[in-house]
């Protein structure tokens, strides 16, 4: 998907895959890297938490994050808007 810096706070766009918890998701970011010797290409996937607090995202929006302060143990993500 997309990376973007904007005065150092990332901001993802990835594809929601659980909403199973109480104002948190799950977003998998795929991103595509070359091998540094043999050139293939290959999708990466990274999983996300992320705190929604309106519970507004649903299984299989395409959603953007941003970066933010730990707000749990494992959520360091916050939502910004849904995408589609």
């Amino acid at each position: 998907m997309v990376i973007i810096w904007d005065k150092n706070i990332k901001e993802l766009v990835g594809k929601v895959v659980s909403d199973k918890m109480q104002k948190s998701l799950v977003v998998v970011v795929e991103r595509v890297k070359s091998h540094p010797l043999y050139k293939k290409r290959f999708v990466v996937r990274k999983k996300y938490y992320v705190h929604d607090e309106n519970e507004t995202a649903k299984i299989g929006d395409t959603v953007r994050i941003r970066e933010s302060k730990p707000i749990s143990k494992l959520k360091r993500w916050t939502l910004i808007e849904i995408v589609k």
